[in-house]
């Protein structure tokens, strides 16, 4: 069996990527530098002058060569790469007639635990969101802010008093609504200094949430270990890395309770499960990052059928971070997309490979959308993280 064919797809805002054999399986990816799909697809036009011609079943021999070839990393070559392995992985599964996660060694589940997805304007939205998850059965929300997803073009200005008193006084609301059996996933997006984290995380732990995601910017580790170190609430992050070895460091530190590998951006299953490997030597619970489409999911849901300290998986919701904007339905995507079960789980399935496909028709349907650049700007005109 050798491949014959590498391709990436642009779908509205997915990048997909199939890879062809010369025997007719089909295997089926996903890149995750959605900011920068034209840039991952150069870095899989370089792959694919190596791969044509190779035998799909050496996935770790081929992830050594493209990762290490030419010394070069970050987000847009590592989704690329993520791509290639979660598709190769997919044609393994359907040459054995066996899903992929029996080729890691089996399930330690037969669901995974989700939450549900939860954006606002309005801080209205975001508690009726929370109350949403609770009727749809789910026992997990997350993407839960404390702050609003403000429209990027409105100048943002607040007190500091003001920004963490308001901050605080929702997730107070947020655990009336969600009651004690439903759990909070607080995600700051980054938008707090290591200070107003640290002092928010303090006032926050009686409200006990499951975790509190990306209070400050991955650039600097040791402030992440800084927050972790002086608050009572497990610290989640990793959205944003592209490797095995930050995830490391970041254990190392004792920076984070809760990993989030992005499956299809650091190097795909490949990678995602070492990370977890990683995470369960020192008990550190695995949240695999899901933000994309049901191919990610179905990808992610291997790492959550055989990770051990898997605690949670997140699910996209049905629009971008714009409220208004849809996402495609995903049966209007796929063939045996991954679904809510009504009880806050996702069932792992037995199919082979992945256990879905794109339709023919998804990139006539559903044209490329690009995103535009838009940050945020504080009222003084200088950039706001959000």
């Amino acid at each position: 069996m050798r491949i014959t064919r590498v391709e990436p797809i642009l779908v509205d805002r997915f990048l997909f990527l199939e890879i062809a054999t010369d025997n007719g399986l089909v295997g089926l990816g996903e890149g995750g530098a959605w900011a920068f799909p034209e840039a991952t697809i150069g870095a899989i036009a370089r792959f694919a002058e190596y791969l044509i011609g190779k035998d799909p079943l050496l996935i770790e021999h081929h992830w050594q060569t493209l990762y290490r070839w030419a010394h070069f990393r970050g987000s847009a070559i590592m989704a690329g790469l993520s791509a290639i392995d979660i598709a190769l992985w997919d044609i393994a599964g359907k040459h054995f007639n066996a899903p992929i996660h029996a080729l890691l060694g089996g399930k330690v589940r037969h669901k995974a635990r989700a939450y549900y997805h939860v954006f606002g304007e309005t801080k209205d939205q975001l508690f009726e969101g929370v109350r949403k998850a609770r009727e749809a059965g789910f026992t997990a929300v997350g993407h839960l802010t404390p702050f609003l997803d403000s429209p990027r073009d409105q100048p943002y200005y607040e007190s500091h008093a003001r920004k963490l008193t308001d901050a605080i006084d929702t997730v107070r609301q947020y655990r009336e609504i969600a009651g004690p059996d439903v759990d909070l996933c607080i995600e700051i997006h980054r938008r707090m200094t290591p200070y107003e984290a640290i002092q928010f995380g303090r006032a926050i732990e009686p409200f006990y949430p499951l975790f509190l995601e990306d209070p400050v910017t991955p650039d600097n580790f040791d402030e992440l270990a800084e927050v972790a170190s002086k608050i009572g609430i497990p610290l989640a992050t990793g959205e944003r890395l592209t490797s095995l070895w930050e995830f490391q460091m970041l254990i190392a530190r004792k920076a984070v309770q809760m990993v989030r590998p992005d499956v299809c951006l650091v190097g795909g299953i490949s990678g995602a499960r070492k990370i977890a490997a990683l995470a369960e030597a020192s008990h550190i619970g695995v949240v695999p990052h899901n933000p994309l489409s049901a191919v990610s999911t179905a990808a992610c849901l291997q790492i959550a059928a055989t990770a051990p300290t898997f605690v949670l998986q997140e699910l996209p919701a049905d629009t971008w971070s714009d409220k208004t904007d849809r996402r495609p339905a995903f049966e209007d995507l796929f063939v045996g997309a991954p679904a809510h079960d009504g009880s806050g789980f996702l069932a792992i399935g037995d199919e082979p490979g992945l256990g879905l496909s794109l339709r023919r028709d998804a990139a006539t349907r559903f044209p490329y959308r690009p995103r535009k650049i838009n940050t945020r700007f504080h009222i003084d005109g200088s950039v706001v993280d959000q």
